[in-house]
């Protein structure tokens, strides 16, 4: 049993080897937990002054315009500057953002319209940061702990996910949404302690600083590596059209009002925390590109059920399945990007990537919104899982690159290349 245990168990080991690591992931995981609440709040709050899913969709279009151009830029200073720092600043700012909404929400008459503009600065303040932050967490850790790292970075993503947005919904039906954004303001000193705590990570070695060129030489490696961009496409794919979440203030109504939808949002992450815990199968499988695949048009299909579901404990239960399939090609995918992108790109990468899982999303809640609209939240939500499977089916056909992909080969590769100051 400890054998079987310590096959499939994740991995806790980079935490205890690594102090600045264990930092790392303590001060996100106070954030991430905190942001959950900000995360339910703001379109619970936009449904509540709207009455409108459309305008909870909206709010990606709001979210995904800035984001376009701050993970470029995020990407680019990540490779030029002292990551720790970048993520320092931009934490910093984010609390701020988060201080406005509570401000709003404490008036006798809250105002939508920040409530968008301050979902567009967060937008592009995570823009920003995200390239920093994962183009960090592989420096402080061996290369062997890469894929454990992977997995403890979602496992305490899932649970911030799963306990964030239940406690949120709670604490909006209890306490009101002022007392919810100030949670989230105060797990800001925690993580903003933590940063201040680490040494400093300054750029790589053979930076080429920040310009437009720089810019290049990353859209440029992703163009020789059509694996890696398999990987983006196929997110982008499954997101855009099972990505249901605009609709959740509605389907909670139906489902049991503001309790109803703090479950809604958790329940992916409670069958992606699952995986997490599991993970320790992750190292043994080398077909990683087909893993992708499958998990992907396993998303869809768990969408299917959740659009059919006639009672909260069905929608959760589908959600956690939906999020199963997310979790198990979230792994494969950071483990894909963080063992066979050089150091010196990592940030603009990070960039690339975050544009790839944050754009999918964002422009799924347009799409879900609208959808809903003109025809209805249920067909809206199977719809989209459909046209999710059909996707990455599609997907899988015309990217060989992705659907060969294998780890064996990769690792092969990276043994064979000289390191950078060797070839020099």
């Amino acid at each position: 049993m400890r054998r079987l245990l310590s096959k499939v168990a994740v991995d806790i080991g980079p935490l205890k080897r690594h102090r600045d690591y264990r930092l790392l992931f303590g001060g996100r995981a106070f954030s991430q937990f905190g942001g959950m609440f900000t995360y339910v709040a703001i379109p619970y709050q936009a449904y509540a002054l709207s009455g409108s899913s459309l305008v909870v969709g909206l709010l990606g279009v709001a979210e995904l315009l800035p984001l376009l151009v701050a993970a470029m830029l995020g990407g680019m200073l990540a490779d030029a500057r002292d990551r720790r720092r970048m993520v320092q600043l931009t934490e910093l700012a984010l609390a701020l953002a988060s201080g406005v909404l509570l401000v709003n929400a404490l008036l006798p008459d809250p105002q939508l319209w920040v409530i968008f503009v301050i979902a567009a600065i967060m937008s592009t303040l995570e823009g920003l940061q995200r390239p920093s932050l994962d183009a960090m967490e592989p420096r402080l850790v061996d290369q062997d702990e890469i894929p454990a790292v992977g997995a403890l970075r979602w496992l305490s993503g899932d649970v911030s996910m799963v306990a964030g947005p239940a406690l949120a919904g709670l604490t909006i039906a209890a306490a009101g949404l002022p007392a919810t954004y100030g949670v989230d303001v105060l797990t800001f000193l925690v993580s903003l302690g933590a940063l201040r705590m680490m040494k400093a990570v300054p750029p790589p070695v053979g930076s080429s600083g920040t310009s437009l060129r720089s810019v290049k030489e990353g859209v440029s490696y992703v163009r020789t590596r059509p694996d890696l961009l398999g990987t983006y496409t196929v997110d982008i794919i499954a997101m855009f059209f099972g990505m249901p979440m605009a609709l959740f203030p509605a389907m909670a109504d139906r489902l049991g009002g503001a309790g109803a939808l703090g479950l809604l949002y958790a329940a992916p992450s409670i069958g992606s925390g699952l995986v997490a815990v599991s993970s320790g199968w992750v190292t043994h499988v080398n077909r990683q590109g087909r893993a992708i695949c499958f998990a992907a048009a396993s998303w869809g299909l768990a969408i299917i059920a959740f659009g059919f579901a006639p009672t909260l404990l069905v929608a959760v239960v589908a959600l956690a399945l939906a999020g199963a399939g997310d979790g198990i090609s979230g792994l494969f995918r950071m483990t894909v990007w963080n063992q066979t992108i050089p150091d010196r790109l990592r940030g603009r990468l990070a960039g690339i990537e975050q544009l790839s899982y944050s754009t999918g999303p964002l422009l799924g809640n347009v799409e879900s919104g609208i959808a809903a609209s003109l025809l209805s939240v249920r067909a809206a939500v199977v719809s989209g899982g459909v046209l999710c499977v059909v996707g990455v089916g599609i997907a899988a056909l015309a990217l060989p690159a992705l659907w060969n992909y294998d780890a064996r080969a990769m690792r092969k590769l990276r043994d064979e290349t000289p390191a950078p100051q060797a070839a020099a």
